[in-house]
Parts: structure tokens; C-alpha cells; sequence
């Protein structure tokens, strides 16, 4: 049973449908485990955001299965919308600071796909430095149609898919699926 219910990650629903058109993006860097708050504010205020949260099940000391719903990407927040939006999310009082995001299309297209991933319900993990292997895109199985890089670790074939703003991404185990190399990777990646 979880500590608290999951609550939205996205705001609106259809976020990564819309067109992206000339509405600027920020990243906010919130303050710690301010994630969920700052995105309750913004929900409210009805201001477009998007941070990835996932589930993550554990043993507590007296042995029950608990179950947490965390950010995929610690202390980030993304918001859609113009100054005001960005001066809404200052006075919440849960951000640090805010960046202006130069490559929105890139970054709407990676977190279009994170969240894609993160709603197939897959054990995800949070990948805080990528490194360099090949890029595929994953032609048959649970996971077809994304787009990441391939790497082993501990005997597994691992996808990470790559937010490119921060050098961040999660990773998903892939079973049984083909996938069509895109870009030989310059390094060796066995971990």
C-alpha cells in the first residue's frame, strides 16, 4: 500500500499533443523534495508542467511491502508557459532557480518519450550520467518505437533513453526485441 496516492505527473493530460509552437519552457531547479509541491501549485494556478515520477517498491524494517512515488529526475520541474508562468512558479517558494531552455523541440520530444515510458508501467531507473553507446530504436516488443542508447550492465541489454537539457535519462531492461542501429556509439559500454 503506498505512503500517499500517486498524483499527476503531467499538466494538462494531453501536454506532449499540443503543438510546441513558440510557448518557451523553463527548468526549474526546486529546492529538495519540493517536486510534488511545486507541481500541486502550478496545477492549481493552471500552469502546464511535466515531471516524471516513479514507483518505487520496498521492504520496511517490519518486513511490508511499501510503495513511494519519487521523481525520476531529483529537484526538476518543466514548465510550459511565458514570464508569468515562470514568476508563478518563483513564488511558490519551492525553486532555487530557473533556467530558460534554448532546444525546445529537443527537450519536448525526450520528455514526450520519458513519459511514454514511464506510463508502459516498466521498472524504471534513473540514469544520472549517460554514457555513450549505441543508438537504436527499438523495432519490436514492449518498448517499440523508442528511441535511446544500448548498454550491458550486469549481464542485462539495457535502453537508456536520454533527456539531451541535462544529460539524464532512465533506463529499462529489454527482453526479447529487435532494434535497428541508428549511430555506432564511439565507446564500449559494458559495465
Amino acid at each position: 500500500m503506498p505512503i500517499l496516492r500517486a498524483e499527476p505527473d503531467c499538466f494538462p493530460e494531453d501536454l506532449f499533443e499540443q503543438p510546441v509552437g513558440d510557448t518557451p519552457w523553463w527548468a526549474c531547479y526546486t529546492l529538495s523534495r519540493q517536486e510534488k509541491q511545486l507541481m500541486r501549485v502550478l496545477r492549481s494556478a493552471g500552469v502546464a508542467h511535466y515531471s516524471p515520477i516513479i514507483s518505487r517498491r520496498y521492504r520496511s524494517p517490519a518486513g511490508r511491502v511499501r510503495e513511494s512515488f519519487l521523481p525520476l529526475f531529483s529537484n526538476y520541474v518543466f514548465v510550459r508557459g511565458d514570464e508569468m508562468a515562470r514568476y508563478q512558479a518563483v513564488c511558490s517558494g519551492c525553486v532555487s532557480r530557473t533556467m530558460p531552455v534554448v532546444e525546445i523541440e529537443q527537450l519536448v520530444t525526450d520528455l514526450a518519450q520519458i513519459h511514454k515510458l514511464v506510463l508502459t508501467g516498466a521498472a524504471l531507473a534513473p540514469e544520472a550520467r549517460i554514457d555513450s553507446g549505441d543508438l537504436v530504436r527499438v523495432r519490436s516488443g514492449q518498448f517499440a518505437g523508442f528511441e535511446g542508447r544500448v548498454i550491458r550492465r550486469h549481464q542485462q541489454t539495457m535502453l537508456i533513453v536520454e533527456v539531451h537539457f541535462m544529460n539524464q535519462g532512465a533506463s529499462v531492461a529489454l527482453d526479447d526485441c529487435q532494434f535497428d542501429l541508428l549511430e555506432k556509439g564511439p565507446f564500449d559500454t559494458s559495465v
